[in-house]
């Protein structure tokens, strides 16, 4: 496949992309506001564990993450694949 083709098809990828990464994202706040414990004036409040154990997270490179956590960043990442996969066999998934 050319160079200017597959410019041309990632270029067309990046708003399918990014419903899906909005998607993603959306899942995690809904997930982490779940954790949290609302207060009076509307703010929200993190436990102390919580905060401790995604600071490690973040600390942490992908290699370095046990199998667990690195399965769950798989399961995000095959979000993006059948997108992809439709516009580099010249489909469209809508």
């Amino acid at each position: 496949m050319e160079r200017e083709r597959i410019d041309d098809i990632l270029h067309g990828l990046i708003e399918k992309l990014a419903a899906v990464e909005h998607e993603r994202w959306s899942q995690w706040q809904r997930y982490v506001h779940g954790k949290c414990t609302r207060q009076p004036d509307g703010s929200l409040l993190l436990s102390a564990d919580l905060v401790v154990r995604w600071e490690q997270q973040i600390a942490t490179k992908y290699a370095d993450l046990d199998d667990a956590d690195k399965e769950r960043d798989r399961e995000q990442v095959r979000k993006y694949l059948p997108i992809i996969a439709s516009a580099l066999w010249g489909r469209n998934l809508g």
